[in-house]
C-alpha cells in the first residue's frame, strides 16, 4: 500500500486531472466546497434516526454520489479527459420530487425562520449554507470555463432547496416548532 502523503503538495501546488494547479485556485476552492458539503451530508446522515428516516438516508447517499460526479467534472475542467461521469437529468428530477414529497407535510412558509432545531435539522441548515457557497464558486468556475454542464449548477441550486426543506421536515417530524425571524425563544 502506498503512503497517503506524497510531499508533492508541500510547495502549495497539487494535481488535478491532467494538470498541476495552485492550492488556492478557483478549481481547488470549488472542489473543497463540494468536499465539505459531502462531509456535511455524512454528518447529517449520522444524526438521522435510521428507523424513521431510512428513505432520507438513502436520498443523502444518492446526493453524495452525485457530488462526487460534480467534483470529478470540476477536477477535469479545462482538460480533454474521456470517461468523466456526467450528472443525469433524473438526479435533478429526484431532488424536486423529494422536495415536493416533504413539502406536502409542511405548513406554508410566510416568514423567514432561524436555522436550528434538532441536531439533524441544524446540520441540514449548515449543509445548505455550505451548498450555497459551493454553488457561488461553481458559478464563477462556469464563467471561467464555458464548457461546464449547466445541469450541475442547477443541481447545486436545487440541492440547497432540498436541504432547507429537509431541515424543516426533520424538525416537524421531531415535534419541534420553527422559530420565526424576529421572535424570541
Amino acid at each position: 500500500m502506498s503512503k497517503i502523503y506524497t510531499k508533492t503538495g508541500d510547495n502549495s501546488v497539487t494535481s488535478l486531472l491532467g494538470k498541476r494547479v495552485k492550492k488556492d485556485c478557483l478549481e481547488i476552492g470549488t472542489l473543497g466546497d463540494i468536499d465539505e458539503l459531502n462531509a456535511s451530508l455524512g454528518v447529517l446522515n449520522a444524526q438521522i434516526n435510521v428507523g424513521d428516516f431510512k428513505k432520507i438516508m438513502g436520498q443523502i447517499v444518492d446526493i453524495q454520489n452525485n457530488l462526487f460526479i460534480i467534483g470529478s467534472n470540476v477536477a477535469a475542467v479545462g482538460e480533454e479527459i474521456k470517461n468523466i461521469p456526467k450528472l443525469n437529468e433524473q438526479s435533478l428530477i429526484d431532488l424536486e420530487d423529494w422536495i415536493d414529497a416533504m413539502e406536502k407535510d409542511l405548513p406554508p412558509l410566510h416568514n423567514f425562520i432561524l436555522p436550528g432545531g434538532s441536531s439533524a435539522a441544524t446540520q441540514s441548515f449548515l449543509a445548505r449554507a455550505v451548498c450555497r457557497r459551493a454553488e457561488r464558486n461553481f458559478v464563477s468556475l462556469s464563467e471561467k470555463y464555458n464548457k461546464i454542464d449547466p445541469l450541475m449548477k442547477k443541481y447545486l441550486n436545487r440541492l440547497s432547496d432540498y436541504l432547507f426543506v429537509l431541515a424543516r421536515f426533520l424538525n416537524k417530524k421531531n415535534g419541534l416548532e420553527e422559530i420565526l425571524w424576529g421572535n424570541k425563544y
